[in-house]
């Protein structure tokens, strides 16, 4: 589990395309990295397999990664945003992201207010239901508020502040840029609760109609 506080960010090293997928070695100053290590990059809980302590570590991308990130496109050179799993003991700063990309959304506009920045971005297809005023979203991998729904225009706002903006890739991002969406993964359990609940009481009404139908005919 991730919290969506970048830890910092790493360059895309090396990238190796094969027939199951894509390796990615990525540039970092993680020490302590041990095998089967999990890591959020750009949000996508992603698997060490080698590493050199303090310098880099690959991770693989299998097709349904690259099916659901914008990690078919990415390039040598590129910078992303890395984040290791939340230990036990740690303070908890963001919100829960389980690094389980839900999608991508594109790049609509960016603002400069004051000394922040206000991004603007579609809603996601599939996933606009989940985005709400003032409940989490992770974009990227960082832990961001919804500071504006705008369901009329089909896109959302979020408000970003000094810090998030120099130390995550959102800096390079401009207009047109994907990102990768991960939505509150409360509200989805939420709304799966709801259906199974709405689905039993519609089969426990059928259920009565069936037993009424059968009295009357005895």
């Amino acid at each position: 589990m991730f919290t969506g506080i970048v830890e910092e960010t790493g360059v895309v090293l090396d990238i190796e395309d094969t027939d199951a997928g894509r390796r990615l070695r990525i540039e970092t100053t993680f020490d302590g990295l041990a095998g089967g290590q999990s890591i959020a990059v750009d949000g996508a809980c992603l698997t060490v397999e080698e590493y050199e302590g303090g310098e880099w570590f690959s991770v693989f991308l299998a097709a349904e990664t690259l099916d659901r990130t914008t990690f078919d496109a990415v390039a040598e050179g590129q910078e992303v945003n890395l984040e290791r799993a939340l230990a036990a003991d740690e303070r908890f700063d963001g919100h829960v992201v389980q690094g389980h990309v839900d999608g991508t959304t594109d790049i609509v506009d960016i603002e400069r207010v004051g000394e922040d920045w206000a991004y603007t971005f579609e809603l996601p297809a599939g996933l606009a239901q989940y985005v709400v005023e003032k409940g989490s979203i992770a974009l990227d991998g960082i832990s961001l508020t919804v500071a504006r729904l705008d369901e009329s225009a089909g896109t959302f706002s979020v408000a970003i502040i000094p810090t998030t903006y120099h130390e995550t890739t959102l800096s390079q991002k401009e207009p047109g840029d994907a990102v990768h969406v991960e939505v509150d993964v409360f509200a989805k359990y939420v709304e799966r609760m709801l259906g199974l609940a709405e689905t039993d009481a519609e089969a426990g009404a059928d259920v009565a109609a069936v037993r009424e139908a059968l009295g009357e005919y005895r």
